[in-house]
């Protein structure tokens, strides 16, 4: 039986950015041969990390994870991530099993967490990416990091509405 079609997200960790991996990342990724339909660089304000690690909100390191990801302890020039959207069949597996364990020490040592993650003296895991773990998640986790005109393929339903914004724009060069 033929796997589904289906899309996940992919984040790329402030750690990873500090340690240069964009590259080694996306080039592993393509070992799964998706398609990415969504890509940007993400400042992660509080909310946008606590929203997202919203799961983990009564454990005790939840604090250290939502500073983790907003990329505090690397300095104002990591405090970003790259987000991805990746679709094809079995995408969610294919991930997930190339990223490897969520502790970096019992990633498979070929997985991107295995080769670049580590735990630090404090105990928090800098496991470089972030995969969404099933469906549901991916859904709920792509619809979090990005609207809909950011993704190139329609994934999931929508509709227009006319909104009214205030955006920045370019200034002209005189």
């Amino acid at each position: 039986m033929a796997e589904k079609e289906e899309q996940t997200l992919v984040i790329i960790k402030p750690d990873g950015l500090k340690k240069s991996l964009t590259g080694n990342i996306l080039t592993r990724l393509s070992e799964t041969k998706l398609r990415i339909v969504g890509a940007k660089v993400v400042h992660v304000s509080r909310e946008l990390a606590e929203k997202h690690y919203a799961h983990l909100k009564d454990k005790p390191f939840f604090p250290e994870v939502v500073k983790y990801l907003c990329g505090e302890p690397y300095g104002e020039e990591y405090q970003r991530v790259v987000a991805l959207v990746y679709m094809g069949e079995g995408a969610i597996a294919k991930v997930r099993k190339l990223a490897g364990s969520t502790n970096p020490e019992e990633a498979d040592s070929t997985s991107i967490r295995g080769q670049y993650g580590r735990i630090t003296s404090s105990g928090l895991f800098e496991n470089v990416v972030h995969c969404s773990a099933n469906l549901p998640e991916a859904e709920h986790e792509i619809k979090l990091w990005f609207d809909p005109d950011e993704i190139v393929d329609d994934i999931y339903p929508t509709k227009e509405v006319e909104v009214k914004v205030k955006k920045k724009i370019w200034n002209k060069s005189e």
